[in-house]
């Protein structure tokens, strides 16, 4: 090398937190995020408990996310055009206020022991179009934050920030609920959930672009012209909506504690907390990812990893059903091989799933025009988190049925479908981060 010749760019294994140094309103953002995100993790896998207690219906337990799936799609078009008409803070500031008094109702539903399912599902319905909304503001608001360069690893950290609420949320959710009960675990959601408050309201202005259309009809064609002929942020919805369909197992939680391996609602917790821990250690070490150029290729072969390890961890499911006895709520050291090998897929299902939104994130982000970004935002909120609820649809189906593993279905058939989408669209595997194309 000759002393004019510049020097590379050190590559660390572990994320890259410059987005937490140059921009302190991300910082607050991301801080608060995380710490209401363990409150809302908790809530969602209480709620599966209660109406499982309630109804012993895994079938039940899956319309809980299915009942609010139409609400938030609606939420998340709406939303996106809220936020793109309308002061990004104040948009996400009114959501997380209705978010948290939704919450507080879901508390005091199980204080006064009403034990009413539908109550249930109209307030996680609430609660869900409220984080919608929340989602998409906050997503559109990043980019202004810490600029298109730095959206790699800001969308790692957001991994971080997701996985670390995933992982402590539902383990403290089962432990909480196993010893307090159903009230308290809620309760303590809604302290948590004032944190998400400091990150918004402390966030400078967001006004919108001066000839942002109104949120209505010619606002959603417009966002629907520019995503029809964009091909490449189209595919990150197909092959989200692919995985999260086929390959989202939680609803299959409840039974797996009670009556294919054991443990009740620790090993419920368990289970959801090692997905959680492969999503969050993927975006510890994301150094790396910061320098994938080929982000497009990165995301399918990440997906078809999560969709081995989903087929991997039925086939565990499965076999603890073939030779398993006459398992027991109360968690037992007899169940522990089973229950090793299940997290043990979850997590590399975790942590590929975690890769694949981080490269999916940074495309949306990217090659989306700032005036565009609120309502691709929406949707994309729509198919992360309306995705797993067509997911558990698919388990409850298959399960009612009578066919008993349909891990091993979904993840077959995730594998298959994501190298037939790679191959019909090449540029989505030509996709090069440093120069971002839509199409």
């Amino acid at each position: 090398m000759t002393p004019d010749a510049p020097a590379k760019p050190r590559r660390s294994l572990f994320a890259d937190l410059t987005p937490l140094r140059r921009s302190p309103a991300f910082a607050r953002l991301w801080i608060g995020s995380s710490i209401a995100g363990i409150g809302t993790m908790m809530t969602s896998v209480t709620v599966g408990l209660e109406v499982y207690e309630i109804t012993r219906s895994t079938f039940m337990v899956s319309l809980v996310g299915v009942i609010s799936l139409v609400p938030m799609i609606l939420a998340g078009l709406y939303g996106g055009m809220l936020a793109d008409a309308f002061d990004r803070r104040t948009v996400a500031l009114v959501s997380a206020v209705l978010a948290w008094v939704s919450t507080a109702m879901i508390a005091a539903h199980a204080w006064l022991g009403l034990d009413s399912v539908a109550l249930l599902y109209v307030l996680v319905t609430v609660n869900a179009v409220a984080g919608t909304v929340i989602g998409a503001s906050r997503a559109a608001i990043v980019p202004r934050l810490v600029g298109i360069e730095l959206l790699p690893a800001a969308s790692a950290l957001n991994s971080i920030s997701a996985g670390f609420s995933v992982t402590v949320g539902p383990a403290v959710g089962g432990v909480l609920v196993a010893a307090f009960g159903f009230a308290p675990t809620y309760t303590v959601d809604v302290v948590l959930f004032t944190a998400a408050f400091l990150g918004v309201i402390t966030l400078p202005r967001m006004a919108p672009e001066h000839d942002a259309l109104r949120p209505g009809l010619s606002s959603l064609i417009e966002g629907a012209k520019f995503l029809r002929h964009s091909r490449n942020i189209t595919m990150t919805f197909v092959l989200d909506i692919i995985a999260m369909t086929f390959g989202q197992p939680r609803v299959l939680f409840p039974a797996i504690g009670a009556l294919v391996v054991g443990g009740g609602s620790i090993t419920v917790g368990a289970l959801t907390a090692a997905y959680a821990i492969g999503a969050l250690l993927s975006g510890i070490f994301s150094g790396p990812l910061g320098h994938v150029r080929r982000q497009g290729e990165a995301v399918g072969w990440a997906i078809t990893v999560y969709g081995g390890a989903i087929a991997a961890f039925g086939v565990v499911v499965a076999c603890a059903h073939l030779l398993g006895g006459r398992p027991s709520e109360t968690f037992s050291t007899g169940i522990l091989p089973a229950l090793v090998l299940c997290a043990l897929f979850l997590a590399v299902a975790g942590g590929a799933d975690n890769v694949s939104s981080v490269f999916r994130g940074t495309i949306l982000q990217a090659a989306a025009p700032d005036g565009m970004r609120g309502r691709l935002q929406g949707i994309f909120i729509v198919v992360v988190t309306g995705g797993p609820r067509v997911g558990d649809l698919y388990a409850g189906l298959v399960v009612a049925a009578g066919f008993a593993y349909p891990p091993v279905i979904g993840g077959v058939l995730i594998i298959a479908l994501v190298a037939l989408l790679l191959r019909l669209v090449p540029s989505f595997r030509r996709y090069d981060a440093l120069h971002p194309d839509a199409n």
